[in-house]
């Protein structure tokens, strides 16, 4: 089936399942949403949103996390993975963004890069759900493993699993959503761990030996 068709079958049912698409973060701004992002890398967003329900309360602006003590900070964050490279990351990327961007969440894919810890997963995501702007689509670990068994990509690694759903994916809204419904299908449906595909609601749409 050609990859185009084949998309818009899978991202027809995948509507179905999920007529909204959400991110699973908390947050009420870009700077929250860049933190939580960076948080979610190796940790769950189950996880994620317990610590920065207390975090947001306690910083509750970029002057406070640039001002933050890195030891109280990495305590403060120390259910996610690899919470003393984040508290790192996060506290420099707010002086970062006082000092070159006038304390605003760059919105940019050339400036996010130059953020600590941002990688073009995270510059997509704050991209497409703070600002609405489209430069490409997050491929994240559910979006990796999924896209290979749903025959939409034979790549291995994110930057060109990215580039060939871009090439099938239309421009636009969907770049943000179709990722945001596969994560979440990946979760409710077709987790990484051994199961059986047959009782996954996009079997009947793609080929077998994809499994």
């Amino acid at each position: 089936m050609e990859k185009r068709k084949l998309f818009e079958k899978i991202n027809k049912k995948l509507k179905e399942l999920y007529p909204e698409a959400k991110i699973a973060l908390n947050f009420s701004n870009p700077w929250e949403l860049l933190v939580a992002v960076i948080l979610s890398a190796q940790t769950t967003d189950k996880k994620v949103n317990e610590i920065t329900e207390k975090l947001f309360k306690k910083y509750r602006t970029i002057d406070d996390y640039a001002k933050a003590e890195l030891r109280e900070f990495e305590k403060d964050i120390k259910g996610v993975n690899y919470y003393k490279n984040k508290a790192k990351f996060i506290l420099e990327n707010a002086k970062i963004i006082k000092e070159k961007f006038n304390g605003k969440v760059p919105d940019t894919m050339e400036e996010l890069l130059q953020l600590k810890g941002v990688a073009r997963k995270t510059a997509n995501i704050v991209l497409s759900v703070a600002y609405d702007k489209y430069e490409g689509i997050a491929v994240d670990t559910h979006v990796k493993r999924l896209t290979k068994i749903l025959g939409l990509t034979k790549e291995t690694k994110p930057e060109k699993i990215e580039k060939d759903l871009m090439k099938i994916i239309p421009k636009g809204r969907e770049w943000k959503d179709f990722p945001l419904r596969l994560i979440q299908y990946g979760r409710d449906f077709c987790p990484a761990k051994k199961h059986d595909h047959k009782n996954c609601p996009l079997t009947k749409i793609i080929s077998k030996k994809s499994f």
